[in-house]
């Protein structure tokens, strides 16, 4: 609840504890086993923020914080439970401004991220890339960037593979050495991102950070809900979409110090999926924006179920804490309650440990910054009850308010310009085209050399046969003279004889 400008959480013993809204963006935690009503805390928490004016984004995991679209339900545990607290002259049963959205389009507007817009860093993460198939997407997207190639969706990426592959050598000397087998294990890792959804995530229309900052309007932030019941199953795609919000609102929103409120909140259910097998890289970039967000104006607070599933830098990042109980059971399991009650401020009057082991549902251990920016004693406390449905919303009630949304007329159709693919394949076929061209003339020159060598063939065996024509007709024409000469001769003797013969000796 948010009352005289104070975000109203818990109640221990009598006494309010408040969320001061000028704190609210120091981070904070929620912790404990499961059933123990971390998601109804997240949902108070975000109902506060709402009536202060400020967005929310949460993941739906498990399906019911869909119901802080609805006014809660009356019912005689609920009377018993404000009566508790005191707080019937400000209760009002209410449902908040919500935005359902939904990675596979399903049961909310789209949620789509051009590939260049995530990076090569957080898709490495997300297609778990060895470090040397991480420099060598690192050098994809550097090319592509420098050659002016816009990678929007998985088959822009894919064609730039390709790209890369098919000119490594000539790449290499100026960007660094690309190996087929990097390339081949880049391009099966993007066939199982494909399996798991990854061909719809990746494209435009990209969601954009303004659209997650709305009010509605009575001033009321919006709580931006994402359904994540299908979505969990895929726990690299969940996490690393948290982490690129967080990172674009890091990039977009100016600089605001120390503010009197948030500017936006976001809430990480299972939050130990962000850390999970994460590369120092990786890891690093979390500490970093966990640490410098705050000076943005946004709050981040982790869900998970033991303060041991945060890794130490990010933890002591978290000032705003609640913890619901845990079960121990097990060595481990008792170390993790000894962590998890060392991280409060202690209070000589509370056996922090012992009291993690006792906490029964809607009870939690607390601790928020006072006004000085110092966390308060730890308390055992109850929280609040939403003013909000505590079960899922009525599908109608989505239906309703995804027909009334402008943004999912907006987001609804996927487009597909003009990009690094379709820039790629016109090169190839201008070359393909080049290419053949080129074949061809060098065909045509074949054939015309070819025909000029058999026209100088012909001419020459013409040439031969003329020759060989002339010298039958010489040798014929010698043959008969040389035939006259000798007839002639011998034609003369014999008429010599003849006459001889009949005159004698007297001629």
């Amino acid at each position: 609840m948010y009352i005289q400008e104070l975000a109203y959480v818990a109640n221990s013993n009598g006494n309010k504890i408040n969320l001061l809204p000028k704190m609210a963006n120091r981070h904070g935690l929620i912790t404990g086993a499961t059933g123990t009503g971390k998601t109804v805390t997240m949902k108070v928490l975000a109902e506060a923020f709402s009536h202060m004016g400020v967005p929310v984004f949460l993941a739906d995991v498990k399906g019911d914080v869909s119901g802080l679209a609805e006014p809660g339900a009356d019912n005689e545990g609920m009377q018993k439970r404000i009566d508790r607290f005191d707080i019937r002259a400000d209760w009002k049963y209410m449902g908040f401004p919500v935005a359902f959205w939904d990675i596979f389009g399903e049961t909310g507007i789209p949620v789509r991220i051009k590939v260049s817009d995530m990076g090569p860093m957080m898709l490495s993460r997300l297609l778990g890339l060895s470090e040397v198939q991480t420099g060598v997407l690192h050098i994809v997207f550097r090319v592509a960037d420098d050659n002016g190639l816009e990678l929007i969706d998985l088959k822009d990426l894919r064609a730039m593979l390709s790209y890369v592959s098919d000119n490594r050598s000539e790449l290499t000397t100026t960007y660094g050495n690309v190996t087929p087998q990097s390339i081949g294990a880049i391009q099966r890792a993007l066939l199982r991102l494909e399996d798991e959804g990854g061909d719809i995530f990746f494209g435009e229309p990209s969601i954009s950070i303004r659209d997650l900052m709305r009010l509605d309007e009575n001033g009321r932030g919006y709580l931006n809900i994402l359904d994540s019941t299908k979505l969990i199953q895929s726990p690299l795609i969940y996490s690393t979409f948290l982490i690129w919000l967080v990172s674009e609102l890091f990039e977009r929103l100016p600089e605001v110090g120390d503010p009197e409120k948030p500017k936006a909140v976001f809430f990480f259910d299972e939050a130990h999926l962000l850390f999970q097998d994460a590369p120092k890289a990786f890891l690093d970039k979390i500490v970093q924006l966990v640490k410098l967000i705050r000076s943005k104006g946004v709050g981040i607070y982790f869900v998970s179920q033991s303060p041991a599933d945060i890794p130490n830098q990010v933890l002591a990042q978290l000032s705003n804490r609640i913890q619901h109980g845990l079960r121990a059971y097990t060595p481990t399991e008792l170390k993790a309650v000894k962590t998890a009650a060392a991280s409060f401020r202690p209070n000589p009057n509370l056996d922090a440990e012992a009291e993690i082991l006792t906490l029964g549902t809607g009870e939690a251990l607390v601790s928020f910054l006072d006004v000085k920016g110092i966390p308060s004693m730890v308390e055992r406390a109850n929280i609040l009850p939403p003013q909000s449905l505590m079960a899922p919303a009525q599908e109608s009630t989505r239906q309703r308010i995804l027909a009334g949304d402008m943004l999912y007329t907006e987001y609804k159709e996927a487009q597909d310009r003009y990009s690094a693919y379709e820039k790629l394949k016109e090169e190839q076929e201008r070359a393909a085209a080049q290419l053949e061209k080129e074949q061809q003339a060098e065909q045509a020159a074949k054939e015309k050399a070819a025909k000029a060598k058999e026209k100088e063939q012909a001419k020459k065996k013409t040439t031969a046969k003329r020759k060989d024509s002339a010298t039958v007709k010489a040798a014929k024409k010698v043959a008969r003279t040389t035939t006259n000469t000798v007839l002639n001769t011998a034609g003369r003797k014999l008429g010599k004889a003849i006459a001889r013969g009949l005159f004698g000796n007297w001629l």
